[in-house]
């Protein structure tokens, strides 16, 4: 540290106990050393604040750069938001337009083509599809013997009304 040799503290060692006394001495080394030992956690705890205040200032840095990113980034993407939203209006207002100039011809067309039918009593998806889901099933099962009797069956077989041939005459 002060760049000491052996022999440079030898010689104060011998002025020391020539001056200072063999009984003195050694409390004095003591003394001295605490000094010296108290002196070196001082440089210690200055470099480690020191360390530690550059290591701050490096992290604000960090911190204001990372926030500047997030900023950039949060109003690009509020910038490409508002076009899309800005496209989107556009695309729709299109479409509204080109709705309105379908309309009035559509509208003739379903005139002329069902004849002043109302259209708007057709009848519901929902009973069309039961039409045909009614319609497939019959269109499923095998022709019924009336002769032959089915255990399983859920309806019970009709009762055969007598015809008028079949009815004897009063």
């Amino acid at each position: 540290m002060f760049d000491i040799s052996f022999g440079e503290i030898l010689l104060i060692g011998i002025v020391a106990l020539v001056v200072l006394g063999p009984e003195r001495l050694p409390t004095v080394a003591r003394t001295l050393g605490a000094l010296v030992a108290r002196a070196q956690r001082f440089v210690a705890s200055v470099k480690a604040d020191i360390h530690q205040q550059a290591n701050l200032s490096g992290l604000g840095e960090l911190r204001n750069d990372i926030q500047d990113a997030a900023h950039s980034f949060k109003s690009q993407m509020e910038a490409e938001v508002q076009g899309v939203r800005e496209v989107i209006a556009e695309q729709s207002a299109q479409l509204q337009q080109l709705s309105n100039e379908v309309a009035v011809p559509l509208q003739e067309a379903a005139q002329t083509i069902h004849g002043g039918l109302d259209l708007q009593a057709q009848p519901s998806p929902a009973s069309v599809v039961s039409t045909v889901v009614e319609e497939k099933t019959a269109a499923d099962q095998p022709p019924r013997d009336e002769n032959q009797l089915d255990l399983f069956d859920d309806h019970p077989p009709a009762a055969t009304q007598p015809t008028s041939e079949s009815r004897p005459h009063a």
